[in-house]
């Protein structure tokens, strides 16, 4: 007699192989940050996932953040951090900390991934002059050494990927004269998942998704076109900071990104879940028009 334990395994992979062959060679981009990226277990799931999307087909290139660790080493150093519009205040010091800290995790991330396996490669948006900046200005304020996108270059991220590299990129740039920017995470993924004609960019965050009523958990939204999430916007369902989030995944996808994912990083393995079963575990946004039904089925 077969172990059930078995069968439910074999089960679990029959579901997955029509995500396989329908994503198979497709680029996804991976925004990680939020708490995940400070629990050593999560961050060991956040790249077991990546590694095994690289393995059975996917080109997988993970865009990280570090912001929660940056504050920590800015309170060692004596500095509050400070946010206008969500975006870090960066004075000199500032940076250097954040450029500091970023490459650390960076580091980290490429020591995971080769020890499972693969070959990855971790660059800055400085590299190949990938990411090119301007001093960004929200709403006309100085906020510092912050940088606002101007042009990716995809050339180094092409040619990682033709050489069978996992890209791990942080978000650091430079504007015309050389002088470097500290760059929002989500900014940088959704340009460069735009510039790559990525199938997928999928946030890593620290909420689940969309909801009709925050307080109610049956009312999660697993699928929204861009139109009904402007519409949930202009009702008040969509509020607060998940207001820029959401109108962030709607201006990807209106730029050639076919679907936006966001996840709860907390979930260990929250990509598979979402990408390799029906159900999924995130809530979906894909372009007007289209039915999605998580991992492949679109019409």
């Amino acid at each position: 007699m077969v172990n059930q334990k078995y069968m439910e395994k074999a089960s679990v992979l029959i579901e997955a192989l029509p995500y396989i062959q329908r994503f198979n060679r497709k680029i996804i981009v991976i925004k990680y940050g939020g708490s995940a990226m400070i629990d050593d277990e999560l961050m060991k799931h956040v790249i077991e996932d990546a590694v095994l999307l690289k393995l059975v087909g996917f080109k997988p290139v993970i865009v990280h953040g570090g912001g929660k660790e940056i504050s920590n080493w800015m309170r060692k150093t004596g500095v509050e951090p400070h946010f206008i519009d969500g975006l870090r205040v960066t004075d000199a010091d500032t940076l250097e900390i954040a450029e500091m800290v970023l490459g650390k995790v960076n580091s980290d991330l490429v020591t995971l991934a080769q020890q499972l396996g693969v070959r990855a490669c971790g660059i800055s948006g400085k590299d190949g002059k990938l990411l090119t900046v301007r001093k960004a200005e929200p709403n006309g304020q100085d906020i510092g050494y912050v940088g606002e996108i101007t042009s990716v270059d995809t050339k180094i991220i092409m040619d990682l990927l033709a050489n069978d590299f996992l890209p791990v990129i942080y978000p650091i740039g430079m504007d015309e004269n050389g002088q470097s920017y500290n760059i929002n995470g989500d900014h940088a993924a959704a340009k460069i998942a735009q510039a790559l004609h990525a199938d997928k960019l999928a946030y890593l965050t620290d909420t689940s998704g969309v909801y009709m009523d925050p307080d109610d958990p049956e009312s999660f939204i697993s699928e929204l076109s861009t139109s009904e999430a402007e519409q949930l916007i202009a009702d008040g369902t969509i509020s607060g900071g998940m207001i820029p989030k959401i109108r962030n995944c709607c201006n990807t996808i209106e730029n050639g990104v076919n679907r936006v994912h966001i996840l709860n990083g907390s979930i260990p393995h929250c990509l598979l879940l979402e990408i390799f079963t029906d159900r999924g575990v995130g809530t979906v946004i894909i372009k007007e028009g289209e039915r999605y039904y998580k991992g492949g089925n679109s019409q």
